[in-house]
């Protein structure tokens, strides 16, 4: 069964007199192990569709299956309890806790779970550690770099091993070098399996996925492997 299915979704915002189409109709599937960019111009739907795959919102009609579950029609409390389970988020601005060490960063999906606190200190140090921050897990957000600030936010959305990493703008906030770097390291997450969804509206970002999926004015406009 492939991971993700989508099947005309449509998302539309009534602002006023005026409807809004932010997604008109969008379908496809995306397979376990797969590395997938979605790109789009600002304005073009890419962050809706990133918004009901994250299961942060919900589409107006159509239906989105993540992992054999119908999530499309869940409440809040299902779509709260998927979220911390099966995804992982990658943010442009990091989203980490500034008073909070590394450590404390990473094991917080964790605590949501209901993971004695052991355990979550096991996974969190793996994790850190993964991500090439073995000597970095005290540290608090302020005493690292922007690169370092990163692995950490990527290190949190693998601690829960999700079923899907899904990362906006990850780069969008780093240097080019440092934006390398962190691309980098999300090719090897993807050699060593996970599931990846990049958004982005950067083509040279979206190049390293093995499949971009270009969306406009609400629709898919075009589904092609990279080379």
């Amino acid at each position: 069964m492939s991971l993700i299915k989508v099947e005309n979704l449509h998302k539309i915002y009534e602002m006023g007199n005026e409807v809004l189409h932010a997604l008109d109709g969008v379908s496809f599937t995306i397979e376990r192990g797969e590395y997938v960019a979605i790109m789009g111009p600002s304005g073009s739907g890419k962050s809706t569709l990133m918004n009901i795959i994250g299961c942060l919102d919900s589409p107006s009609r159509g239906r989105y299956t993540l992992n054999e579950k119908n999530v499309s029609e869940m409440d809040d409390d299902e779509l709260a309890r998927i979220r911390n389970k099966e995804i992982g988020f990658v943010f442009q601005t990091f989203n980490l806790l500034p008073r909070s060490d590394a450590l404390h960063n990473v094991e917080l999906p964790l605590v949501y779970s209901g993971v004695r606190y052991s355990e979550r200190m096991e996974k969190a140090e793996e994790a850190l550690t993964n991500v090439g921050l073995g000597d970095r897990m005290k540290h608090k957000p302020n005493e690292m770099s922007g690169g370092q600030r990163q692995r950490v936010a990527v290190a949190r959305a693998l601690v829960n091993n999700p079923s899907l990493v899904l990362a906006d703008e990850p780069t969008g906030n780093l240097d080019t070098k440092t934006g390398d770097e962190i691309m980098t390291l999300f090719n090897q997450l993807n050699k060593d399996g996970h599931t990846i969804i990049l958004v982005t509206h950067n083509s040279e970002i979206a190049k390293q996925a093995k499949r971009t999926l270009k969306i406009r004015d609400g629709k898919i406009e075009k589904d092609f492997l990279n080379d």
